[in-house]
């Protein structure tokens, strides 16, 4: 009887110093959890170079216009000519009922060696504003999992004559990895 009480003692004395030891030894977690839990991007959505148009010639969309698709280049600067970081696609429907609907995305597709991947604009509250401010929704890639903010403005510019891109700046916030079970 003695010996089977020594043999269970031993036992559980050696559980406790292992338990000790790996606890003692172990490396700690690390405390920073995202190298980057903060981005901020400005980028320019190019605007497709057009004809000149006469100024007493008026082009007038229809009121009741359907849906607006658009497939533009995304660059890193406000001239056509800056380098090239993607693309930004859309679907938006300008009509009054549509105007706060969630169809109406922005995709930004980026294809560099800092950045691959994508980010989802929804554009909700996009308006008829020179300035407008709308939610980031999630990403792939690079930006996977992604929530913030975009501001899309258009530079108010008083030549008619010149293509004005549109200037997005992205403020992008990572999720915190510690909550995430890994599986």
């Amino acid at each position: 009887m003695v010996s089977n009480r020594f043999i269970f003692c031993g036992s559980v004395i050696l559980a406790i110093l292992v338990v000790i030891l790996l606890a003692t030894l172990s490396p700690l977690p690390h405390t920073k959890t995202s190298s980057k839990p903060w981005l901020a991007l400005s980028l320019y959505i190019q605007q497709p170079q057009t004809t000149f148009v006469p100024p007493d010639t008026h082009t007038v969309a229809p009121q009741d216009a359907g849906a607006l698709i658009f497939h533009r280049v995304l660059t890193e600067g406000p001239k056509n000519t800056s380098r090239v970081v993607g693309k930004a696609q859309g679907f938006i429907i300008p009509v009054e009922q549509f105007a706060r609907s969630g169809f109406n995305i922005i995709y930004l597709t980026f294809d560099t060696h800092e950045y691959s991947g994508s980010v989802s604009i929804q554009a909700k509250n996009l308006g008829n504003d020179r300035k407008d401010e709308l939610t980031v929704v999630g990403g792939t890639g690079s930006f996977a999992f992604v929530r913030g903010k975009a501001f899309l403005r258009q530079k108010d510019d008083h030549d008619s004559n010149i293509v004005v891109p549109y200037h997005i700046i992205l403020h992008l916030k990572y999720p915190d990895r510690s909550e995430i079970i890994p599986g």
